[in-house]
């Protein structure tokens, strides 16, 4: 079956992952389910992660209600802990590139070439950070957003 010309979900979700890929802080990119996040151990981390929420048809668009996921694994160092603050791991150097992706991200549904290709951002996105979640003690940002595209899809 083609889906020549029709835009939806596999537009969305494509054009995301080749977006979060042409950052060099982002290696792997998947979708689908949360639980599905990191199970396959040839992930090559930095990761991105795409959930699509819902989805609203509206008259002229479809607003897309998705969920990215920027990730990578912490290292935990054997040394002694010197700096109570930074820690003993790399957390808050993933939290800060992992952050500079979804921003970048953001700013091109906002006003740069994902806006001008119809991929337009309709909220302001909201950005929760999380700490050894998942399998392999991943710290991240996920970032909760619309993304309206144009249906295409219409009876004459």
């Amino acid at each position: 079956m083609s889906n020549q010309g029709v835009r939806g979900f596999y537009q969305l979700t494509q054009t995301i992952k080749t977006a979060l890929l042409q950052d060099i802080n982002c290696n792997t990119v998947t979708t689908g389910n949360i639980s599905d996040v990191n199970l396959n151990k040839q992930d090559i981390f930095p990761l991105g992660h795409i959930i699509i929420n819902s989805v609203t048809d509206e008259e002229q668009v479809l607003r897309f209600n998705i969920s990215v996921l920027a990730m990578d694994i912490v290292d935990q160092s054997k040394e002694a802990t010197i700096d109570r603050f930074k820690g003993n791991n790399n957390e808050q150097d993933i939290l800060n590139t992992q952050l500079a992706v979804l921003n970048k991200l953001i700013q091109k549904l906002r006003m740069g070439d994902l806006h001008t290709s119809m991929y337009q951002l309709d909220s302001v996105p909201n950005l929760v950070p999380f700490y050894d979640r998942f399998e392999n003690q991943l710290a991240g940002w996920t970032a909760n957003m619309d993304i309206l595209i144009y249906n295409d899809i219409y009876i004459c």
